[in-house]
């Protein structure tokens, strides 16, 4: 039974996804396809539009075979620890191959990109710091030295994309832990990544949408109909992401945290000083974002920072748990044939696959040992994982109330 895994966010899946699932379907042969999907918090450091749950339950309704979630750790990090997570992932599951969509649609330059960034790591990154101290931005200094040193044509527009660095960093992390795992890619169509405009019975951006959704603008057409009724139910039930919740949750947790910020992840170099000062003058998260984004900082990186802040992921800890591999995967959603996949992959998993987290102290304790460093560090990955899952019930519209982690008692998506 051929496999091809998707790494992916699903936030929420639309018209584009459904292309990407049904190419790679395609241009692998494959029989069953196989997510990693980014649960509550996400690699912009954002938090998701709805939760995992229904998140997954769309994707098997749109035909996606088995939903996994990508732990928080590397969910919520930088490019390169969020493909390598997905993708030893993926080696773990014991899929055939992997696609993903690109903006280059050719996977020949992307390879070439990524081996000469693999083999030249030291060098690259040290005429990057040249340009970072001349005032450039990370992703353009990289762009900018790769486009300088690696021969043949032009590759600053390669790396100028988001999808396309994305994919780079795939095929860096399958060549890094030495994975079988065969590489695809496709063509990304229709609005690109971070297009909002928006128009009908199209391949529109996830951020186009969202925006639609926050304005109260239907959206029908762009999605695949099969799952618009998880959503609406979602959107109509308040069980949704609420802008004003988040922004507020993180100012209190920032002002609790005042004199311990530098213990969270990513909180270095005195940023914790300017974020306490723009926390107390600003009104909205923009703002809060904007006051702190500087030359050496992206958008991006501080919205991390910030989630990390929201969820008090340590920093040695954290740092710990990208260094090594997830513990666990949580399964979320499957179809039968995805069911038969597991079936048929059983004896060749390397990682617990928890389905059902009432026996999940067991079986961490069982495969690991209580006392083992890979053991301590599977119950610190469930401890994040718990932690985020009921923060992020507080950011929705609608508190549904209890102190039951929903993570224990949600029950597995079928179809």
């Amino acid at each position: 039974m051929q496999a091809v895994g998707l790494i992916t966010e699903y936030n929420p899946f639309h018209n584009g996804h459904l292309h990407h699932l049904q190419e790679s379907l395609r241009v692998t042969d494959a029989e069953v396809s196989v997510a990693v999907m980014s649960g509550h918090f996400l690699q912009r450091g954002e938090p998701a539009l709805v939760d995992k749950w229904a998140r997954a339950e769309m994707a098997l309704a749109a035909g996606v075979d088995l939903v996994v979630e990508l732990p928080l750790p590397w969910a919520a990090s930088s490019a390169p620890d969020f493909a390598r997570g997905a993708v030893q992932a993926l080696d773990a599951l014991g899929v055939d191959s992997l696609c993903f969509g690109s903006e280059s649609g050719e996977i020949k330059i992307l390879r070439d990109c990524a081996n000469f960034l693999h083999d030249h790591d030291l060098v690259v990154a040290k005429a990057a710091a040249d340009l970072l101290r001349q005032g450039v931005t990370y992703p353009q200094a990289r762009a900018q030295t790769l486009n300088r040193l690696l021969p043949g044509e032009n590759r600053s527009e390669v790396l100028a994309e988001p999808n396309n660095i994305l994919g780079i960093e795939y095929l860096k992390a399958l060549r890094e832990i030495g994975s079988t795992i065969e590489p695809f890619t496709i063509l990304r169509i229709g609005a690109g990544y971070h297009d909002v405009n928006v128009g009908s019975n199209c391949i529109a951006s996830a951020t186009g949408i969202r925006k639609k959704l926050a304005a109260s603008e239907p959206v029908e057409g762009l999605l695949p109909s099969s799952l618009l009724a998880v959503l609406n139910e979602a959107i109509s039930g308040g069980e949704f992401f609420s802008p004003d919740q988040y922004f507020r949750q993180l100012l209190a947790q920032t002002f609790r945290w005042r004199d311990s910020l530098t213990r969270c992840w990513m909180v270095d170099n005195g940023i914790e000083n300017r974020l306490l000062d723009v926390a107390e003058k600003s009104f909205s998260f923009a703002e809060l974002v904007s006051g702190l984004k500087s030359r050496q900082l992206t958008r991006t990186r501080i919205q991390r920072m910030l989630v990390s802040v929201l969820l008090e992921m340590e920093k040695n800890v954290t740092k710990e748990l990208l260094s090594t591999q997830p513990r666990y995967l949580h399964l979320l959603a499957t179809s039968p044939q995805g069911q038969k996949f597991l079936a048929s992959r059983r004896k060749h998993r390397t990682l617990p696959l928890i389905q059902n987290f009432s026996r999940i102290y067991a079986t961490l304790k069982r495969h690991y040992g209580a006392e083992s460093t890979d053991g301590l560090l599977a119950f610190e990955q469930l401890e994040l994982e718990l932690r985020a899952t009921k923060i992020y019930t507080l950011l929705l519209h609608r508190y549904r109330g209890g102190s039951r982690n929903r993570d224990f008692y949600e029950a597995l998506r079928t179809k």
